[in-house]
């Protein structure tokens, strides 16, 4: 990179910290910072979503999918789609009606609505800690694309990679602690556009010149690069039991159901997130790595697409691509932070105060959790190697505990609090002990599969041998 592109570069991340300052000076209460204040368009919230779900781990995973495997990478955006929009359809319509009713702030608020009280708490426990790992590999694929493309060298003797680390970490955390979702909603749709325009108009273009065209491109990569059929069908299985539940069971995504303003606003915002996700950036995303693959060859997957940005594009051109790049990863990096804090504060620690605090002490408390969050999140980043996988693993966990009880909620009138409460426990932990004993599994299917099966047993079980309390409330 040259004078020129540091500048654009660094003007880009001011304005996106003055942002987070002036949501700082505007916000007046905790709704306001962990709601929006339940007064933000679709179109806002439809772009939040698209960024924040494509964000920095699928923006560089895809770049390192299309790397290895070509366009067939792009079906892990598929399950994007079918999650956003069976959500729309079954979902929605439930849960911001009830929200509508009860002004809730959390996803477990939705489950002590439900069942009761201590099944929100570990809801809350297993959501937070996911979207704190979730969070380090978003940070991680920042320092990835920094240390690839800015950050060469580092001072004082630190790894390029740990000082990007805490470089990207600080900026992210920063207007994030600042601004709230408001900061974060408005930011991640300008990081949006800015990310879109920069691979398509830019990024693409100059890198197939380099190639020499499509023809040359074809010509070069690998057999059944270009086909939507390279891939195993047990990893087409895997990606869809992942990330499909996730939709259902995501705090990113029921804080933006609650900051909407109608049932039809939050319907229409989740169609327009689908529809960015594929096809828009999933083959924008894998075809990036295919090309990375010819003019980057021999380095790792996840890093070819950043190397890429830095060798081929002009002055000036740089700062605005690698920028855009950034806008995908903190788009979703904020919006991890502000779920792990918003579990965190409003669904434990706010619950401990015999009195409710004022708004204003709430928002500032608020704050100092976001920040401490923030904090652990960059310093577990150093301890990750691989963007995608960490995303995933965050994923299989939040999902194998929270997805069937919470698909009961909705849809099972015979679940009990006490067969929900060990479904959590039992789907969560199952699923961690298999993800960090690494077994061998049966048919090839990843430990979410076993976890939900586990958490499913567990929910039936319990729930058929006690009688569900008359007082307890049903959707």
């Amino acid at each position: 990179m040259f004078f020129l592109d540091y500048v654009i570069f660094g003007l880009y991340m001011l304005i996106i910290l003055g942002v987070g300052y002036y949501f700082y000076r505007k916000n007046e209460s905790a709704e306001d910072y962990f709601v929006g204040g339940r007064q933000i368009s679709p179109s806002h919230i439809g772009l939040s979503i698209a960024a924040t779900d494509v964000g920095g781990g699928f923006s560089i995973g895809l770049g390192g999918l299309g790397y290895v495997m070509g366009l067939s990478g792009s079906w892990l955006l598929f399950t994007g789609l079918l999650g956003a929009w069976l959500s729309a359809v079954f979902i929605i319509p439930q849960i911001k009606t009830l929200d509508m009713k009860y002004n809730f702030m959390t996803y477990p608020d939705f489950l002590n609505h439900r069942y009761n009280r201590k099944v929100a708490v570990v809801a809350a426990i297993i959501s937070g800690v996911g979207y704190l790992g979730f969070t380090s590999g978003q940070i991680l694929a920042g320092a990835k694309l920094l240390s690839g493309s800015v950050i060469m060298e580092a001072p004082w003797g630190v790894a390029p990679l740990t000082f990007s680390i805490y470089v990207i970490g600080f900026i992210i955390v920063g207007y994030t602690v600042l601004g709230g979702l408001k900061a974060v909603i408005y930011t991640d749709t300008i990081q949006w556009i800015i990310l879109i325009s920069g691979l398509i108009l830019f990024a693409i273009p100059f890198a197939l010149r380099e190639v020499g065209g499509l023809e040359a491109l074809i010509e070069q990569v690998p057999d059944g690069f270009f086909s939507l059929t390279n891939l195993k069908m047990i990893t087409f299985v895997n990606w869809l039991l992942t990330i499909v539940p996730i939709w259902l069971v995501a705090m990113t995504l029921y804080q933006r159901v609650y900051a909407s303003r109608t049932v039809k606003d939050a319907k229409r915002a989740w169609y327009i997130a689908g529809a960015f996700e594929y096809p828009v950036m999933a083959f924008t995303g894998v075809f990036l790595g295919i090309l990375a693959r010819v003019l980057i060859p021999d380095v790792e997957a996840e890093m070819g697409v950043p190397i890429l940005l830095r060798e081929v594009l002009p002055i000036g051109i740089t700062g605005i691509v690698i920028a855009s790049y950034f806008s995908a990863i903190m788009s979703t990096a904020d919006s991890c932070i502000m779920a792990s804090s918003g579990n965190f504060m409003n669904d434990l620690v706010e619950k401990w105060f015999k009195t409710q605090p004022n708004d204003r002490l709430l928002m500032r408390l608020s704050q100092l959790m976001t920040l401490a969050v923030g904090l652990i999140a960059i310093l577990l980043a150093g301890y990750f190697t691989s963007v995608l996988d960490t995303i995933l693993y965050a994923y299989q966990f939040m999902v194998a505990g929270l997805f069937v009880p919470t698909l009961a909620a909705y849809y099972w009138k015979g679940a009990t609090s006490q067969g929900a409460f060990w479904a959590m426990i039992g789907g969560g932990s199952g699923t961690l002990v298999l993800i960090l004993g690494r077994f061998e599994l049966p048919l090839g299917l990843d430990p979410t599969f076993y976890g939900m099966l586990l958490s499913a047993a567990l929910l039936y079980t319990i729930s058929s041998i006690n009688q569900i309390p008359k007082e307890q409330n049903h959707v």
